[in-house]
C-alpha cells in the first residue's frame, strides 16, 4: 500500500472524538478505514450501495475489487457494513457511521464554504427587537444552509436569571411591567393597579424588587419571594396586601414556565430525503417535531461542545433511524440552550459539523457581546 494513504487516513483521524464520547472499541487497519470511508463518502453522496469493484476505481484506493472484497466482507462481520441485498453492495451500519465520526473525519479543516460562514456572520449583524426573534432567525438560516431540519432550543430557565424589573405607568390605572433577564429575554405584562396603590408606592415596591431578586434564577423567584422578601415587605410596605397582590400579578407566570423554547425550521427538508419517503416514518416524524417535550429529549445532552447521536442512540423512537448533531451555545461560558441539524443517518458529518460548530460559536461570542 502507498505511503501517502497511510498518512492520509491518519490525519483523517479525528483529534475531536473523545468529545463524541461514544467510540467504537474495535481497530481497524489503515486499509479498513480507508474502505469503510470510501463506503461512507459514497452512501453519503449518492445513497446507494456501492461494491468493490466501484471503490477500486477510486483515486484515494490503491486495492484489487478481490482484496477490497473481502474487506467488505470482514468489515461487515464486525458490524460496520450492511448488506441490504445478496447481489448489491455495502452500505454503512450505523456502527460504521460512528467510527467514520470517530475515528475517519477530519477535524483538522473546517468543511463550510466562505459564503456559508458569511450567510451565519449576516446574522449577527441584524437589529432584533426580542431574543425569540434571533432563535427563530437561526434556525431558518440553519436549515436553509444545511438542506436539513434544524432545532434552536431557548435558555434554560434554571439558568436564566432576572436582570432588571422596569414599569411604565399608564393614565387609566394600568401600567406595563418590563422584565429583562440576563439572556437578553425582554417580557411585557400589563398589570391592574389595586386600588389604594400610589405609583409612588409601586415604584418603591420596583426598587425594593430589583435590590433583591437581580441575579436570582426564574425558577427560584418565588421560592424567594415568599420567604425572606414576603416578611421584609410585610414590614416595609405601608399597603402589604395590596404590593403581594400586585407581585401575584408580575410572576404568576415564572413558575409555569417551561425550561426552554423550541424552534424548528426546514422540517419539510425530510421529504427531500430518500430515508423517509415512507408515510408512517414522515407521519412519526412531523408527530416528534410537535411535541416539545420529545424534541427535549432529542436535543439532551450532558456534556458541553458538539454532540453526535446516530440511529438508535436517539432514546426518542421515531429517530432511530436518524442522527441529531448538536451544539450548545454560551453567555460568559455557561451553557444556555442548544442548537441542533436532525436528518438521516446519512448525514453529511463532516460538513454539519463544522457548520453547527462555527455557527454556536458565533453565536455565543454575540450574546456576550450583547449582554456584558
Amino acid at each position: 500500500m502507498p505511503d501517502g494513504h497511510t498518512e492520509n487516513i491518519n490525519q483523517g483521524v479525528t483529534q475531536r472524538s473523545s468529545k463524541y464520547f461514544k467510540e467504537a472499541n474495535e481497530v481497524l487497519s489503515n486499509r479498513q478505514k480507508l474502505i469503510l470511508k470510501a463506503v461512507v463518502d459514497n452512501y453519503i453522496e449518492y445513497a446507494e450501495p456501492i461494491g468493490s469493484r466501484a471503490i477500486s476505481k477510486r483515486n484515494d484506493i490503491g486495492f484489487s475489487p478481490a482484496t477490497i472484497r473481502n474487506e467488505m466482507a470482514d468489515l461487515e462481520d464486525m458490524g460496520f457494513l450492511d448488506q441490504p441485498h445478496t447481489s448489491a453492495g455495502r452500505i454503512p451500519s450505523n456502527k460504521g457511521y460512528r467510527y467514520y465520526v470517530d475515528h475517519l473525519i477530519n477535524q483538522n479543516k473546517m468543511d463550510i464554504s466562505k459564503d456559508e460562514c458569511n450567510h451565519i456572520s449576516q446574522l449577527f449583524t441584524r437589529q432584533f427587537q426580542e431574543f425569540e426573534q434571533l432563535l427563530g432567525e437561526t434556525a431558518n438560516i440553519l436549515s436553509q444552509i444545511t438542506n436539513y431540519t434544524s432545532i434552536v432550543l431557548g435558555p434554560e430557565i434554571y439558568r436564566t436569571k432576572l436582570k432588571h424589573i422596569q414599569i411604565i405607568p399608564l393614565s387609566d390605572g394600568n401600567l406595563i411591567v418590563i422584565l429583562v433577564t440576563n439572556t437578553g429575554k425582554v417580557e411585557h405584562k400589563s398589570l391592574t393597579v389595586p386600588e389604594g396603590v400610589s405609583i409612588h408606592e409601586i415604584e418603591r415596591l420596583v426598587q425594593f424588587l430589583n435590590r433583591k431578586l437581580v441575579g436570582v434564577p426564574l425558577y427560584q423567584l418565588k421560592a424567594k419571594l415568599y420567604t425572606e422578601i414576603n416578611q421584609e415587605i410585610q414590614r416595609n410596605a405601608h399597603e402589604y396586601e395590596q404590593s403581594m397582590e400586585l407581585i401575584d400579578q408580575l410572576f404568576k407566570e415564572q413558575d409555569n414556565v417551561s425550561n426552554h423554547k423550541v424552534y424548528v425550521g426546514g422540517t419539510t427538508n425530510i421529504l427531500n430525503q430518500p430515508e423517509f419517503s415512507d408515510i408512517e416514518k414522515i407521519k412519526a416524524l412531523f408527530s416528534m417535531f410537535e411535541k416539545t417535550e420529545e424534541v427535549k429529549e432529542l436535543m439532551k445532552s450532558d456534556h458541553k461542545g458538539i454532540d453526535v447521536k446516530i440511529g438508535t442512540e436517539n432514546t426518542v423512537e421515531a429517530a432511530s433511524n436518524s442522527s441529531i448533531i448538536t451544539a450548545t451555545y454560551e453567555l460568559e461560558g455557561i451553557p444556555l440552550g442548544t442548537i441542533g441539524i436532525f436528518g438521516p443517518t446519512r448525514m453529511d458529518y463532516s460538513r454539519v459539523i463544522s457548520i453547527v460548530e462555527f455557527l454556536a460559536k458565533d453565536f455565543s461570542t454575540f450574546i456576550t457581546k450583547l449582554y456584558k
